[in-house]
């Protein structure tokens, strides 16, 4: 299914659809503030391991993030946020950043490192914290990388729904997407450290 979502505005009807869909362990495509990801339920494994499939990886072995609809909600699956890491989510959330941090015995173990440790993010989208909300748990929260060897990520809905609408439930299209992924910061060590920059700027 192609869904048009405006997202300045976006339609009730439209988001029940896209919740029930990951409620039923449903696939969908959906807009970040940087680039659109694949997304489902964190509590659904057999959709965790479809997307892994999807993507080529092993669900046991890959790095999975998910989002958040708000920093309160981010605050659950995060353990011991000290006043530094909270002051630093809080100044550039909702943002293009993705923060590892120290695991709560909340997240599924599909979702926790060797580390015990999970990378959690609040985009900066009405689209992705709309449906988060309306489901009441985070999704997950994947690049959605290009075929092609000239462009990394897909900016284009029409040309993402010609490419995985076989393999996925519902694209949405809430307009044209970024080519550049979210800045990941790791905040598990002494001091919060940059890992791989992207869109953001701390």
């Amino acid at each position: 299914m192609f869904l048009q979502i405006n997202s300045e505005n976006p339609s009730s009807r439209k988001i029940a659809k896209v919740v029930e869909c990951l409620e039923n362990g449903g696939i969908i495509i959906y807009p970040t503030d940087t680039v659109y990801g694949l997304g489902c339920d964190i509590h659904n494994p057999k959709a965790v391991e479809r997307i892994c499939r999807i993507k080529g990886i092993k669900p046991n072995k890959a790095n999975l993030s998910f989002i958040c609809n708000d920093l309160s909600h981010l605050s659950e699956y995060a353990a011991q946020l000290d006043n530094q890491t909270f002051k630093l989510l809080k100044r550039t959330l909702p943002g293009p950043f993705t923060y590892i941090l120290k695991a709560s015995n909340v997240v599924p173990k599909l979702f926790k490192s060797n580390k015990k440790t999970v990378g959690i993010r609040v985009p900066d989208n009405n689209i992705a914290q709309t449906i988060i909300a309306e489901l009441g748990r985070p999704i997950l929260s994947t690049s959605l990388k290009s075929e092609n060897d000239f462009i990394e990520y897909l900016t284009d809905p029409y040309d993402i729904h010609e490419q995985y609408q076989k393999l996925v439930d519902i694209v949405i299209d809430g307009g044209v997407g970024g080519n550049q992924p979210s800045t990941v910061v790791d905040c598990t060590g002494s001091s919060p450290e940059v890992i791989r920059q992207g869109a953001g700027e701390i």
